[in-house]
């Protein structure tokens, strides 16, 4: 089966994940893309520094979806600490169908191009939790 993306991925957007999985980081931090439905093509929201999932909630609308790639500092039981980056991809039940099947389409392309090995996937926002992704990524 053909990889088919629904919207493109421009330059910039490219740019902007090359940049932010390169810089150091020291703090939690989510880079947030979003569908331009009249350019058809792939943006970036916003990049924040958060304390954690939790207040990534705040900065996500409960009706629409998001791609999120989000790196969080992670403490080892033998004391290491590493910043594993992460693909989340929020779609709530409530959004709009034309929008679900823009994000649905794009996705595997986006994550090809994210390239990470950790990718999620979440109905709602209250099941963004640092619970959750510590579950997942301490499995």
């Amino acid at each position: 089966m053909p990889n088919v993306s629904v919207c493109d991925i421009d330059d910039a957007v490219k740019g902007a994940v090359k940049k932010f999985r390169f810089r150091k980081f020291e703090t939690n931090s989510a880079l947030i893309l979003k569908v331009d439905r009249q350019a058809q093509a792939i943006s970036v929201d916003s990049e924040i520094e958060i304390s954690g999932l939790d207040e990534l909630q705040d900065y996500l609308p409960s009706h629409e979806p998001r791609y999120v790639v989000y790196t969080c500092k992670l403490e080892h039981r033998d004391g290491r600490i590493s910043f594993p980056m992460c693909f989340i991809y929020i779609t709530p039940r409530d959004c709009q169908t034309d929008l679900q099947i823009m994000y649905a389409g794009t996705k595997l392309a986006l994550q090809k191009e994210v390239n990470l090995s950790h990718v999620y996937e979440v109905r709602e926002l209250d099941e963004l939790t640092d619970e959750w992704l510590m579950s997942k990524l301490l499995k």
